[in-house]
């Protein structure tokens, strides 16, 4: 088995493929591209329970914590949102509860993401960030 990245060597891999772009209208073309790699949502997730709040679109949000890590699994019924989704995905899934909460996220800043979404879309990605840090938060309560 291959170790598993740490989040700041993700974070600039993130970071490195966003560079390759100039143009906001061809980073949105890859956040669409990446919509296309994110597995199929388990059916037992696709309800209002699931939901997050405050999303302009429909996401549904699951999580699992195995062998002392958490593993999310999302959908969403709009494209964009359903690429920054899985581009959470690939810097918080599979990390144990304290890296998830401590993770600050900074490439995202720094490629534009917050500056380039429509407030109520830039909204519901903090809000996926927020829930995303809920499950570890409450992985690691049950834990402790």
């Amino acid at each position: 088995m291959t170790e598993m990245k740490s989040c700041a060597e993700t974070e600039a891999e993130i970071e490195e493929e966003f560079s390759l772009f100039d143009e906001w209208m061809d980073k949105y073309s890859y956040i669409i591209d990446l919509s296309k790699e994110l597995p199929p949502l388990d059916e037992r997730y696709r309800n209002d329970q699931f939901l997050i709040k405050g999303c302009q679109s429909q996401v549904w949000l699951g999580a699992e914590y195995r062998d002392g890590r958490v593993y999310f699994q999302a959908d969403s019924d709009a494209i964009i949102t359903k690429g920054l989704i899985s581009l959470l995905m690939r810097l918080l899934s599979g990390r144990t509860p304290q890296e998830i909460i401590e993770a600050q996220l900074e490439s995202l800043k720094r490629i534009g993401i917050g500056d380039n979404l429509s407030p109520s879309r830039s909204n519901g990605f903090a809000n996926m960030i927020k829930q995303m840090k809920m499950y570890a938060l409450a992985f690691q309560t049950q834990e402790g």
